[in-house]
């Protein structure tokens, strides 16, 4: 069984693999014996690989490219591949989101929602994903292998729950309302997994999503959190390596006969 879970020696490319969980699924497949791509939209030099990543230095390679720019996506690709060889794992994780401490502006009722935080969102989340998977996958499709894994949200299946973000408007006295784009980023990605597993299946590339609750963080207000937890029956946020476990799996042979799925990692939040 430790086989079936092995991604030795396999190329795996993390969008946003400096972020927050990005690091984390970035450090987990290179400490399991994976060369690990991760395209990143700034330039990250060597001291700062080393800083980041001790000791995976020979396993870890930041390229930059922007999810949003498919030549800039289409030069780095070449270049990994001339690197490391074709990807047999794609982790589309790069995102954005407007976060419970941030302007009112960007999180204002739909009557009068700006669109430039929409297509800022959508471009990234939806789009970016798109265009990666697109040109990364087909890569992999002409290989007739690979593992594509879409990193989804809790608010792609359900709406965000307005009650969370109530204080905001209480204390501040401002409207404040989670907007609508990150959610309608993240239910795309429910339905453009789906056509890409039922579409690249002849070729043999799986494509799943993970959809995943809330991670523990210092950034967010004590409020937020408090009124989140409520409502999860485990009590609790998951840990910042918390999901790292099924990034590997979804990765690995383990997973084989898996595609077109929804893994859904929330701690029991949507079970209510």
């Amino acid at each position: 069984m430790r086989d079936t879970f092995s991604v030795e020696g396999r190329v795996a490319v993390v969008t946003g693999g400096l972020g927050q969980l990005g690091t984390q699924f970035s450090r987990s497949l290179a400490e399991a014996g994976a060369k690990v791509a991760i395209f990143s939209r700034r330039p990250f030099g060597q001291e700062q690989l080393a800083a980041k990543f001790p000791g995976l230095e020979d396993n870890i390679r930041v390229y930059e490219a922007s999810v949003t720019d498919k030549s800039a996506l289409e030069a780095t690709t070449g270049k990994l591949v001339a690197d490391w060889g074709v990807p047999h794992i794609l982790v589309n994780n790069a995102g954005i989101d407007s976060k419970p401490d941030g302007s009112a502006e960007q999180n204002a009722p739909f009557e009068v929602y700006p669109q430039k935080y929409w297509d800022e969102i959508i471009e990234t989340n939806l789009t970016g994903v798109m265009l990666t998977s697109q040109v990364v996958g087909s890569r992999m499709a002409a290989e007739q292998r690979g593992s594509i894994i879409n990193v989804g949200s809790i608010y792609g299946m359900v709406s965000p729950n307005q009650a969370l973000y109530a204080y905001r408007e209480k204390r501040d006295g401002v409207p404040f309302v989670k907007a609508v784009s990150y959610a309608a980023s993240k239910s795309g990605l429910i339905n453009l997994t789906r056509y890409l597993a039922t579409y690249w299946a002849p070729r043999k590339v799986r494509v799943n999503l993970v959809s995943f609750g809330g991670v523990k963080t210092a950034t967010f207000d004590k409020e937020f959190i408090d009124a989140f937890l409520e409502r999860v029956p485990l009590g609790r946020q998951a840990e910042i390596d918390e999901y790292n476990g099924v990034i590997r799996f979804l990765a690995s042979d383990a997973s084989s006969y898996m595609t077109g799925s929804n893994v859904v990692v929330d701690g029991g939040f949507t079970a209510w």
